[in-house]
């Protein structure tokens, strides 16, 4: 008895070890992507009241920015670059990270979004998501001037130490691999690799990741976006996951026990990104001032920074 009381006191040890030399919870970035120029009382309570997908103060915000999830970790430096080239903004931009598909929903929805018990309504100056989608939206008259301005590739995210041995999309339709995977429902990324996984295994891999395992439970889909993913694998729950290539590089940064296996150019599938005034936009001169501050060298580098490359003319 004695002994197991030791041991399960030092799994708890090793436990705490690893949760204080990580960061498993978001927001990552510990209220740093809050460009609000009075915050007021802080309230946070992790994996509760957390809400690491909005951004600022809505009240009085002068440009409002609908993004993409995967570009979360980006913006505290992009936006502040802006803002320092435009400081009457400072304080007034608010922007929202959630998936692509759901912000597209919320715009539907009367641009009003539920969280909880708060609704929040507030129409987008921009909106910002993968190039073939706002070339359609902008044939359908939704978006104007648009511009496309970075690239990013696949990676499969795993433990620190690799400890599945994952070295291939292949391995991703093991059986005793389970995987956190974007829903296609909502986030875009989920076609680009659905294409990877078909040039890597044909039909037949695509649908063991993306069906059969599934329904297994062994491929758990993401609810949020695939910020979900190095929680899940941090947790336990998860062996791995693709992700986009900047989302690895950025868990790294932070210290978490992340890793990356590359996807070979053969097989992998580069996506680029796009944003677009919106039709019905309330601040036109600002939004467009957004879009052409992202082709500038200051936000590319900080692009590049964060693992996105630019795109090719």
């Amino acid at each position: 008895m004695t002994i197991l009381r030791h041991a399960i006191l030092a799994l708890l040890i090793t436990g705490c070890a690893v949760a204080s030399s990580a960061q498993s919870m978001p927001p990552w970035n510990k209220a740093a992507n809050d460009p609000a120029a009075q915050t007021g009382y802080t309230f946070h309570v992790a994996d509760v009241d957390n809400i690491p997908d909005l951004h600022g103060n809505p009240a009085d915000a002068q440009l409002v920015l609908f993004i993409g999830g995967n570009q979360f970790f980006v913006l505290p430096q992009l936006i502040a670059a802006f803002e320092d080239e435009n400081p009457v903004l400072k304080g007034h931009i608010f922007y929202e990270t959630l998936p692509p598909g759901i912000l597209r929903k919320q715009i539907t929805a009367g641009d009003t979004l539920t969280l909880g018990n708060l609704t929040l309504q507030i129409r987008p100056d921009v909106y910002e998501a993968g190039a073939g989608v706002l070339h359609q939206m902008e044939q359908n008259g939704q978006v104007q001037d648009v511009v496309r301005y970075a690239t990013n590739d696949l990676a499969i995210m795993v433990r620190a130490g690799n400890p599945k041995h994952i070295h291939s999309l292949e391995d991703l339709g093991r059986p005793d691999v389970t995987l956190s995977m974007p829903n296609p429902q909502w986030e875009g990324v989920a076609n680009q690799i659905a294409t990877s996984l078909r040039k890597a295994g044909g039909q037949p891999l695509e649908q063991e990741v993306y069906q059969d395992k599934v329904k297994t439970g062994k491929t758990i889909l993401t609810e949020i976006h695939h910020r979900q993913t190095p929680i899940r694998i941090m947790n336990g729950t998860a062996d791995a996951g693709v992700t986009w290539a900047s989302e690895v590089r950025f868990q790294k940064q932070l210290g978490n026990p992340i890793t990356g296996v590359t996807i070979p150019d053969a097989l992998n599938t580069t996506a680029t990104y796009a944003g677009g005034v919106m039709r019905d936009a309330p601040h036109r001169d600002t939004a467009a001032k957004w879009l052409a501050f992202l082709q500038t060298q200051k936000a590319q580098a900080i692009y590049r920074e964060f693992g996105f490359q630019p795109v090719s003319k």
